[in-house]
Order: structure tokens, then sequence, then C-alpha cells
């Protein structure tokens, strides 16, 4: 069982890509338009402004993003509650602001804020701008502009509060699935092509929850909330929980991403399962951003024992690309290379060539996806030593696969 599930707290969802950008660059040109010294974005949070987004250029230490303020001392409460004009050019000739201390504090001479609501026409913050000295030329034509921006800024603080819900939503259902281990591990064959014979399995995910989503979905929405260490880790824990009930000629492939690697994390794992028989599948082919501190890592699970495999070989430029930079132990050839290859030349010269490559740097070669005798016997006599696929075995829960292996 995970003991640690991470703590939702500290966890902050990304926000929608692009979105401070357009914020950002409406205050800014509201601020130059309107020759003023501040232009922000605000949250009306409780009975408190919470600056969510400024530009303040020289005035970073006076207001600056995360910080706040009492609502009851901001023109922006009375801006609201209609006691103030969203357009005050001096104000020092109205009233009201003339008695607040906010107004001297600054000091504010100026002013211009428009309400951002939300999608539910209840009331997010300000779109504001404000300067030191009174700019008696500002009109109601400075006004629209200034609405014009608040509404754009609006669009997109709903399109981050949709964003942020979602994500929630998607942290929360994350952490479900590590407290109460909500998935099953599913077990498929690899198996030697010469003799049919089992040489290992790998571990796949099934996630319970309903409706059903494929993994790959569940572990997309890990990363983009900060959980996919945690879930590919406890995953692996589990999976790893069932080497021992397989037979000893067998080993067990479990998949983990390179960011996952990189933490050093997995290699305690691998250890205490005893390394000789686990393969470790690198599943992504994204851009490393670390290769020194990835193969460190790796020699490390090669010092238990463990070997390298990598995945989608064949797959495209950068799959090629992992293959010379982490020399693994087991290449697997894509499914789209073993597609049809009884069929394509193509493919089987590409496929002979991995081979060869592969007798060469002494690794062994796996080919995914084998759906026909035909693709078979192919890669058979290229060489190809191991594969698997919905013809030789389809993925089945690993609990049933036991039962078979006990009962043999």
């Amino acid at each position: 069982m995970f003991n640690n599930p991470p703590n939702a707290s500290v966890l902050a969802p990304s926000l929608v890509p692009g979105v401070d950008d357009i914020i950002m660059h409406s205050l800014s040109f509201m601020r130059s338009h309107l020759e003023m010294d501040v232009a922000y974005v605000s949250e009306f949070v409780g009975d408190d402004v919470i600056f969510r987004d400024v530009c303040a250029p020289g005035y970073e230490n006076s207001i600056k993003v995360g910080g706040r303020q009492p609502l009851a001392e901001t023109y922006c409460n009375y801006v609201v509650s209609g006691q103030l004009p969203e357009l005050i050019p001096d104000t020092k000739l109205h009233p009201f602001t003339a008695g607040l201390e906010v107004t001297h504090t600054f000091p504010v001479g100026s002013y211009v804020g428009v309400p951002i609501l939300r999608d539910d026409g209840s009331v997010y913050g300000m779109f504001c701008s404000f300067g030191k000295v009174a700019r008696p030329t500002l009109n109601n034509r400075d006004l629209e502009v200034a609405r014009a921006f608040a509404s754009l800024a609006g669009d997109q603080v709903n399109a981050r509060l949709k964003f942020a819900s979602t994500a929630l939503q998607k942290l929360n259902t994350i952490r479900d699935v590590l407290e109460a281990e909500l998935f099953e591990i599913a077990l498929q064959p690899i198996l030697r092509l010469k003799d049919q014979g089992t040489a290992g399995y790998e571990a796949l995910c099934r996630f319970s929850p309903q409706p059903y989503r494929p993994p790959d979905q569940w572990f997309d929405d890990a990363a983009e909330v900060g959980l996919q260490v945690a879930l590919e880790l406890f995953v692996i824990e589990v999976a790893l929980k069932v080497l021992p009930q397989l037979p000893a000629s067998c080993y067990l492939a479990v998949n983990t991403s390179p960011a996952t690697l990189a933490t050093g994390k997995l290699s305690a794992l691998i250890e205490a399962a005893g390394g000789s028989r686990v393969v470790v599948e690198i599943t992504e082919h994204a851009a490393i951003e670390d290769i020194d501190v990835l193969l460190m890592e790796i020699d490390k699970l090669r010092e238990h024992g463990a070997r390298i495999a990598v995945d989608d070989a064949g797959a495209g430029y950068s799959g090629l690309q992992q293959i010379i930079r982490l020399r693994p132990d087991v290449i697997k050839l894509d499914m789209s290379l073993t597609h049809d290859v009884d069929k394509d030349l193509a493919r089987r010269a590409l496929a002979s060539a991995m081979v060869q490559f592969a007798r060469d740097t002494n690794a062994h070669v796996v080919a995914e996806g084998i759906e026909t005798e035909a693709e078979m016997r192919t890669l058979k006599n290229l060489g190809v030593e191991m594969g698997q696929g919905f013809h030789l075995g389809r993925p089945t829960l690993s609990s049933d696969v036991l039962k078979l292996v006990r009962s043999a």
C-alpha cells in the first residue's frame, strides 16, 4: 500500500498556457495607454483583495503578486458597491476618495477600475490601473478601452479558473487511486519466438474507477497535477509483488518514465525485489533534460542486476536517439514496425537492421504488437528473439495468471 500520499494543499495545478501572457500584455497596455504607474488584476477572497497579476515597474516593493490588502481599504470595494465610479481622473476632486486613507498612502491621484465577473455572474475581482498624479484628460473613451481589456482579462481568468477546477478534480481522483489502490496489475506474456516458451511478462496497469479510461490517460493526468512520480512508483511497487510468484525462469518488465527514473527513488524498489529478474522499460521518448543523471540511475539499476529496455524502437528519430544514448539491454520494436512486417519490405529491412544493431551491442530484441502468425514467422526468420502481442497472448489480470502458474 502507498504509505505517503501527497498532500493536496502543497500541490498547485499548472495554469493554462498563454493565459498569464495575455493578462500581462493587457495590463501593460492599459498602464501605458492611461499613463499610470500601476496596473493589476485582483481577486476578492473573503475580506481581502489578493493581487494575482501585477504590472508596476519601479513599484515592485509596494504591490506584488500574491500580496493582499483588506477589501474595505480599497477603491475596489467601493466601485463594486456602487459608491465610486469606475473612472476617477482626479481623486482630490472627489469628496469620497479624498477622505480615504489609501488615496494618501500611495498616493493615488487618478484611478480606473472595472469589475471582472466569473462565468456565473459573481464578482471575481478587479482590473485596475492607477497613477500618483491626476489625469484630468481621462474620459469615457478611456473607460471603454479599460472595459474592453477587462473583458479580455476576464475571459482569461475564467479559463484559468476552469482549468484549475479540472486540475483539482484530477488531483483528488489520483489521490483516491493512490490511497485506495484503485487499480490492478495485468500481465502480458513475452514469448520466445523459437519455441513459444514464456520468457517473461510485462506488468500493465488497469485502473478501476468507471468509466474505463486507458492507462496513459491516468498517467497524463497524474503528470499534470504533479503526481506522476508517485503514481508510477506505486504501480511498480505493487507490480513487483507479483515477481516471486512467477516461474523462476521468467522475468518481469515494469514501465517508468525518464522523469521518475531520474528521481533516484526507483532503485530502492528494484533492489528490494531482487533486480536480476526485472527489466525496467523506459517508456517515454520526450527530450531528456539531464542525460547524465539518467545514466547514473541506470547504472544503479544495473548494479542491482536489472536490465534496461527502450520502448518503441523504430517509431521515430527520438526513439533511435534514446537507444544510442542509453545503450539498453533490451530493444523493443514498436508495433508500427511490427504491423504487416510480412508484407512490407521497408519494415522488414528496418527490423533486420535493428536485430543486427542489437547483436553488435549485445542487446536482445522484443517485437511488440504481433497480431498474426505471418508477422510472427517473419520476425522469427529475421532473428527477433522474443515477441508479445494479441497473437501470442493478451494482457490478463495477474491474479488469473498466477492461478494458471500455480496449477501448472
